[in-house]
């Protein structure tokens, strides 16, 4: 039986997006099923003393957190694992900086109905997507951001990694995360991030 990798991200956040990638290479290298779940750095810092210009930058957040939210909620939880990767293909390799267009085009893209993006800037689905939000953060606490990760009970913050390893490189690590979540007093394990996102 299928190993599952439960993995929340937040559509904008270019770290759980190349851990998103490092997790469905998993899928091809080990007996593991990867699902989708959504939490969002909006929910996340709602109500938060921050810079200006990360403020900003959350308000803006809040539009394709509701939109692939509502989609969610509409169609099922299943949809996230394709609308993700075409929202996220075209914010972060893409670099499309008008979330909602991303949005537009991969509801497109994958057979939503664009009717999906009248909930940017609605509140109608807030509390699903704060649930789901607390679903994953309450695993590993509220001083990390996304990705999450968790395999059965032990969840963490990350992998933060760039590029997204490939073939027997993603399964190798992903072997490290079950040995750490394998003991339990295993809490972190960090260093300083030298590198930007690398997409390829």
């Amino acid at each position: 039986m299928a190993t599952t990798l439960d993995l929340w991200f937040d559509p904008i956040c270019p770290w759980a997006w190349m851990t998103s990638r490092w997790a469905l290479e998993v899928e091809r290298v080990r007996d593991v099923e990867v699902v989708f779940h959504q939490m969002s750095l909006s929910v996340l810092n709602d109500g938060r003393d921050l810079p200006e210009d990360y403020r900003e930058k959350m308000d803006w957040a809040w539009a394709p957190a509701r939109i692939v939210n509502a989609a969610r909620v509409e169609h099922g939880e299943e949809v996230l694992r394709d609308l993700y990767t075409a929202v996220g293909t075209r914010i972060h390799p893409g670099g499309e900086t008008d979330w909602v267009r991303a949005c537009a085009e991969a509801l497109e893209e994958v057979g939503l109905p664009s009717s999906l993006l009248e909930y940017a800037e609605k509140d109608t689905y807030d509390a699903q997507l704060r649930a789901s939000h607390q679903e994953g953060i309450s695993k590993v606490g509220e001083d990390v951001g996304t990705p999450v990760v968790a395999v059965g009970e032990v969840a963490f913050f990350g992998p933060v990694v760039t590029p997204a390893p490939k073939g027997e490189e993603a399964g190798k690590l992903f072997d490290g995360v079950l040995a750490a979540a394998s003991v339990p007093g295993f809490f972190e394990l960090k260093r300083t991030r030298t590198s930007d996102p690398i997409f390829d």
